[in-house]
Formats: structure tokens, C-alpha cells, sequence
């Protein structure tokens, strides 16, 4: 995709197909719903041509995103959350800190330590998370397992602490209503590739939306649009 020309040979104007994008990453609607919402304006718009929009441009958002994003805390939350791919429950990988701040997400098949160990290593690679001072993590052996492992290596500083607690690590699992509330109205994902790129731009807006990138307050709704059209270089 081209950087400066993200929208070329499209349809349909760029400030219609982000807002779609926008819409669906942001509310709990189907690609119907928004079929609806577009033709209540207008606009003949069907649902899978909004579909392969959010494809294209999900994963564009969160590419975006990143360099804007502010410098997490050293105390991070893991947990993994359920996600229904083809009919099976894959696993959604997620990461906070002590403030809500979201650090790293990841998709897997499987939930053992090879994954948890992809998660740190993908979580400890960003440029805004900076190194832990201490993880704290759920009664699951495999996480234990990984961090040991990472330890091992050199991979995580020595003066890391591992913590098991499930108290502590309700900041995090109340953070995974917002990613499932979305997940919802499509009942599952076809694919393992169309539920990455869509988890992309649900995440991305989710930090966003809670204020993580630099100039964009929370609850600033319209400084979110601006932002957002400026990644794709419009103006809102």
C-alpha cells in the first residue's frame, strides 16, 4: 500500500470507506448494520465491499498507530482471552499495564508456553513498553514456564519478578470486555488472517480511544477522528 496514497483506484471517496473502517473497529455493529447506516445516507455500499475495507485497513491503522504511541509503566497484566475462529476457540494473548495502558496483543492457536513465550518476546521488542519490573499473570503453568525461559536467555533483566495472581489481574480481564463486546456481532472470524487483521484495528482503536497516543486525550472525541484521518492523510 502506498504511504502517501493509501485510498488510490478505490470507488468510493477515502473520507467514506475510513469512515466505515472507523465505525466498525470502533462500535459493536455488523457489516450489515453499517450496509444500512450507509444506504440510510445514501449510499449503495454492500457489506462485503465494507468487509474487504476493514481487511485492507485495519492492519494499516495499527501500523500507523504505533509511532504515535505513549511509553507504557514497568508493571505490566497478562492474560489470554477467547476468540472463535472457523468454529474454534483460538486464544488472544493481551497485555496492560498498572494504568489500563494496552502493550502488545497476539493471536494463537494454541495456549502453552511456546505461545506465552511469542507474547513476551513480541510485548518486550515494542519501542513504548520499555522493560518490566514485574508481570503479573494468571494460575496458568505455562507463563511461568516462558518467563523462566526468557530469564534463562537474557532476554528479560534479572531484577524481573514473575507474580500469580488472579486479583490483581482484573484490570486486564475487564479490559477484554471491549475487544469481545466487538467480536460479538460477527460471530466468529472465517479465518485465522481476517481475524488478525480485524483484532488489529479493534485493538488500535481501543488504545485510541483510551488515550495512549500522543496528543489525543481520552474522551476527545473529535480529536480522535482528526487523528485517525490524519494517519491516512486527510482532514477530518
Amino acid at each position: 500500500m502506498a504511504e502517501q496514497q493509501p485510498f488510490k483506484w478505490r470507488h468510493f471517496e477515502a473520507e467514506i470507506i475510513l469512515l466505515c473502517v472507523r465505525w466498525y473497529l470502533r462500535y459493536a455493529l455488523s457489516y450489515r448494520d453499517l450496509e444500512e447506516m450507509m444506504r440510510e445516507r445514501g449510499l449503495q455500499v454492500d457489506h462485503t465491499t465494507i468487509y474487504r475495507w476493514v481487511q485492507r485497513y485495519a492492519p494499516e491503522l495499527e501500523k500507523r498507530c504505533r509511532p504515535h504511541l505513549k511509553s507504557s509503566n514497568d508493571s505490566w497484566r497478562v492474560d489470554e482471552t477467547y476468540v472463535k475462529v472457523k468454529g474454534i476457540w483460538m486464544y488472544l494473548y493481551r497485555a496492560v499495564d498498572s494504568q489500563g495502558k494496552t502493550l502488545e496483543f497476539h493471536l494463537s492457536v494454541t495456549r502453552d508456553a511456546p505461545a506465552a513465550k511469542s507474547f513476551f518476546t513480541k510485548a518486550l521488542g515494542a519501542s513504548y513498553t520499555g522493560t518490566p519490573r514485574v508481570i503479573t499473570v494468571d494460575k496458568n503453568a505455562a507463563s511461568p514456564k516462558a518467563f523462566n525461559e526468557l530469564k534463562a536467555a537474557g532476554t528479560l533483566a534479572g531484577p524481573c519478578e514473575l507474580r500469580q495472581s488472579k486479583y490483581l489481574n482484573n484490570l486486564i480481564e475487564q479490559d477484554h470486555r471491549f475487544i469481545k463486546r466487538l467480536v460479538k456481532p460477527g460471530l466468529g472470524f472465517l479465518s485465522f488472517e481476517t481475524a488478525w487483521h480485524t483484532l488489529q484495528g479493534y485493538e488500535s482503536m481501543h488504545m485510541i480511544r483510551k488515550g495512549q497516543m500522543h496528543g489525543v486525550e481520552k474522551g476527545n472525541i473529535p480529536g480522535q477522528i482528526s487523528f485517525i484521518a490524519s494517519l491516512f492523510g486527510l482532514v477530518a
